[in-house]
């Protein structure tokens, strides 16, 4: 019989309040303590509680604190991610994030998600559902991104969209839910600057 992690990481139904999942929680919430506390200028221990923390970063790798998450080892980023200021991810499942990924003060990106019938969710079981963020991607602020939901190669998600569905490459997306507002005219090179 599987364990709850083992259904969690399969997308299945299971017990958050395990307690092999409520350690791996609390464990995870002791390093965004000393992550969300450490100085400005102490570069060297962040980027230490970054490989403590994720599952596998890239390099040029940062977040700005506060940041928040569930369990950390889920979390995939390539190079040269950044991400500003109180970003939020619920990360039961994968959040797999290409290189050169941008994202705004306050972005949420939700694995996580709770069963439609109520007498399920009664019981307390939850599932999760992996998110796949793109390369060259820019995620505006305050912008939410919901489970499942994978977004294509050089797209652009606008300052507080909510992000429902799958979001092809080389388009703007915004408002809520998200729906296309244009396709971008991304060229191989990128424009001079002058």
């Amino acid at each position: 019989m599987p364990t709850e992690k083992e259904k969690m990481l399969a997308g299945q139904l299971y017990l958050a309040s395990d307690e092999e999942l409520s350690e791996e929680r609390l464990a995870a919430r002791k390093l965004l303590k000393k992550l969300n506390e450490s100085a400005p200028e102490d570069i060297r221990l962040r980027n230490q509680l970054f490989k403590e923390l994720l599952g596998e970063i890239g390099n040029e790798f940062w977040i700005e604190p506060p940041f928040y998450c569930d369990y950390g080892y889920n979390i995939r980023a390539g190079q040269q991610v950044y991400f500003n200021f109180d970003c939020v991810i619920l990360d039961v499942s994968q959040v797999v994030i290409g290189d050169r990924c941008l994202f705004g003060p306050k972005v949420q990106i939700y694995a996580a998600t709770h069963p439609i019938n109520w007498k399920v969710r009664g019981s307390l079981l939850e599932y999760g559902a992996p998110v796949t963020i793109g390369s060259d991607v820019w995620v505006g602020g305050g912008a939410i991104i919901c489970p499942g939901v994978k977004i294509g190669d050089r797209s652009i998600i606008a300052a507080g969209a909510v992000v429902t569905r799958d979001v092809p490459a080389d388009v703007l997306v915004g408002g809520n839910p998200a729906r296309i507002i244009k396709k971008l005219e991304n060229k191989d090179e990128p424009p001079e600057i002058n």
